[in-house]
């Protein structure tokens, strides 16, 4: 066995290898860039390699860099993670030549499967059923539009040697696939030094389903059951569960056996994945095998109890596999969602900053149910511009789906992140979601369900009366210790009054709150001051605290809770709402306030995300039709193409290539 790896990653894959390693009795070697010098998993690491400047071209993606790391900790392997090098024959060829292991497959594997366009050839080879496409290089946009016109639309343009949504997108039109094709390269480029993309035909109402496959180098190879990722947004996994709500066992153990011959016919060794598209009458389709360990494989390890990360570094050490298929079985379900630093009220744009407050749901496991984290921030960090937005992947475990779906709802509750925008609220939502709730997903319910995006969840009637009735609990908290503060009033004390007037957004309501020995009875009153309903409140929660947790009628609650100006924006299961709790009087007279009216920036074009300034595609003076590009803003892998809203003229540019630039910074003035 190894006595010291290298991981050839950051974030949290990064943290999640070592975490194995470390369970193995192996040390562990970090690599970073300038940007990640105070990284959590350069804390972890028992040694740690600068490999140069932020952008992953500079660093993490230089051959060179990484083996030189290997030779001046001495380790003897390297982990790969995803992304970057991990499905890069040449780097998995450059290890070998420098007597380094590589903790994945054998470079035949890598260059035959780990390249989109060649597997698609060796899979049609093998005669397995795939999509239809076209398999060569693609030269330039003009061939890309001929191509897709031959297909018949939609088409997905992919990038040849990556994945994780970098590099790909889905055309409708000659226009989209000449916009989308320059995007593609110059993605796949970034992302992954390798600026091929290909072309296939795009399958509606397609479901993305695929098989976890571990081997040997002794000619074993079994599959670990199957993983549904079809909630995707822009051909991103946003959720992903095991096992499939929609696989029948014939159709599981079709798909398996599939896998499985398809990973022996390139000699397949150390953990992979077989992604299948199935459509509504359960027919798949092979799209691709992917030849590393994938981001969502936490939910097969609940599942299954098999550490994949372990099975991996045993492999590359020459061990046999000790999993036989009749030992793998499915227990309970488990569910994952990935929390991105985006904003789902701005059309999901990248944000990027200080982790100012930072506080995920405890681990654990109770009573049948499993809260687990994989995370490579802490709070106080920075969120960079330069890499992927994954903050955490969450995963829940339960008995079955709806109590793991349940229990994910209940962590997502208390995830606590402050200094940027997240996508726990949306992520939250599609937990209630009952088209999510009872199983009938396929890769297009993100779009289907969201054609306007997301706004938020409505706030139902009864969800309303509980935030209102945890803010007047939470008020009262905060007037009982302002009359004591001090000591000052202790030779006239001053009473609270008997009763308030809760608002929850657009609608207010009279109130009362009474201690009733241990809890707070807060009781709504009717137009005429009688009682209307009553709900008892019961918490430890203490001025300052940014989560409220306790019991709302004996029911479990876990609210966040910002700060705002005469009161608090509560935020629950999706929902937003600003409560603010105040006497009669001053109820009367905050509806007096005038409102402040937001300046007009309806002439400008406003940087949407921190990001970088790639092209500029107008000029002053040039006349553009709505939809028409006009600028191109990169941030963390992704570029954005921002387009005119309505026919207009441009009137003045403020930035240029190169420019980086803060949110709502004004790019251009139109006339």
């Amino acid at each position: 066995m190894f006595k010291k790896i290298l991981i050839a990653n950051r974030g949290e894959i990064a943290c999640r290898v070592m975490k194995t390693a470390k369970k193995m009795g192996i040390k562990t070697v970090a690599v970073y860039s300038d940007a990640d010098k105070d990284a959590l998993h350069v804390e972890m690491a028992d040694e740690a390699v600068h490999i140069g400047p932020p952008p992953a071209a500079q660093s993490y993606l230089i051959v060179d860099k990484i083996i030189d790391a290997c030779k001046q900790t001495g380790a003897e392997a390297v982990h790969p993670g995803y992304g970057f090098l991990s499905e890069n024959a040449k780097f998995a060829q450059a290890l070998k030549d420098n007597g380094i292991a590589f903790i994945g497959p054998n470079i035949k594997a890598v260059e035959v499967m780990g390249d989109k366009i060649e597997s698609k050839k060796f899979a049609n080879a093998a005669k397995v059923n795939t999509v239809p496409g076209y398999l060569g290089v693609i030269k330039d946009a003009e061939e890309a539009v001929k191509i897709a016109n031959e297909i018949g639309y939609p088409v997905m343009i992919k990038a040849s040697a990556g994945g994780g949504g970098k590099g790909m997108r889905i055309a409708w039109s000659e226009k989209e696939v000449a916009d989308g094709f320059n995007s593609s390269m110059s993605e796949a480029k970034s992302s992954f030094g390798d600026d091929r993309v290909f072309i296939e035909k795009f399958v509606t109402q397609p479901r993305h389903i695929e098989i976890q496959v571990l081997g040997d180098k002794h000619g074993n190879v079994v599959y670990v059951h199957e993983r549904e990722c079809s909630i995707q947004r822009r051909n991103q996994k946003v959720i992903e569960e095991a096992p499939s709500p929609f696989l029948d066992e014939a159709t599981r153990k079709a798909m398996g056996e599939q896998a499985v011959a398809l990973a022996k016919a390139v000699d397949y060794e150390s953990a992979g994945t077989v992604e299948f598209i199935v459509d509504k009458d359960r027919n798949f389709y092979f799209l691709e095998m992917n030849t590393r360990l994938q981001v969502e494989h936490p939910v097969t390890e609940l599942i299954t109890g098999i550490d994949l990360v372990e099975q991996m570094i045993r492999v590359a050490a020459g061990e046999k596999l000790t999993i036989k298929q009749s030992d793998i079985k499915i227990n309970g379900w488990a569910i994952e969602s990935r929390v991105y630093a985006e904003d789902p009220y701005r059309n999901f744009l990248p944000s990027t900053g200080r982790l100012v407050r930072y506080q995920p749901p405890q681990e654990s496991v109770a009573e049948g149910l499993t809260i687990r984290n994989d995370t490579g921030v802490y709070e106080g960090g920075e969120i960079s511009m330069f890499y992927d937005p994954m903050i955490a992947k969450l995963c829940t475990h339960g008995p079955d789906r709806l109590s793991a779906i349940d229990h994910m709802a209940f962590a997502l509750d208390q995830f606590l992140i402050e200094g940027i925008q997240h996508n726990i609220p949306f992520v939250n939502a599609i937990m209630e979601h009952p088209r999510f709730r009872e199983g009938r997903i396929t890769t297009g319910f993100i779009a289907e369900e969201y054609p306007d995006g997301f706004s938020g969840v409505p706030l139902s009637d009864e969800r309303a009366m509980m935030l209102a009735a945890i803010a007047v609990y939470m008020n009262k908290v905060h007037a009982e210790r302002a009359v004591q503060i001090s000591g000052q009033l202790a030779n006239r004390p001053r009473k609270l009054p008997k009763e308030w007037v809760v608002a929850v957004d657009d609608w207010a309501r009279r109130v009362t709150a009474d201690d009733m020995g241990g809890s707070v009875r807060v009781v709504f009153l009717d137009d005429d001051g009688n009682r209307a309903e009553a709900h008892n409140v019961r918490s430890d929660w203490v001025p300052g605290d940014a989560v409220f947790r306790g019991e709302v009628d004996g029911r479990p609650m876990v609210v966040e809770l910002v700060r705002a100006k005469q009161g608090y924006v509560l935020r629950y299961r999706g929902a937003s709402a600003h409560a603010a709790v105040r006497t009669p009087l001053g109820h009367r007279l905050n509806l007096l306030m005038p409102e402040k009216v937001a300046p007009d920036t309806s002439k400008m074009l406003l940087c949407p995300m921190p990001g970088l300034v790639k092209a500029i595609h107008v000029t002053v003076g040039q006349e553009v039709k709505a939809g028409e590009a006009l600028a191109v803003v990169e941030a963390m892998k992704m570029e954005n193409i921002l387009r005119a809203e309505n026919d207009c003229t441009v009137e003045k540019i403020n930035a240029e290539p190169g420019d980086s630039l803060a949110v709502d910074a004004v790019i251009m003035e139109f006339a």
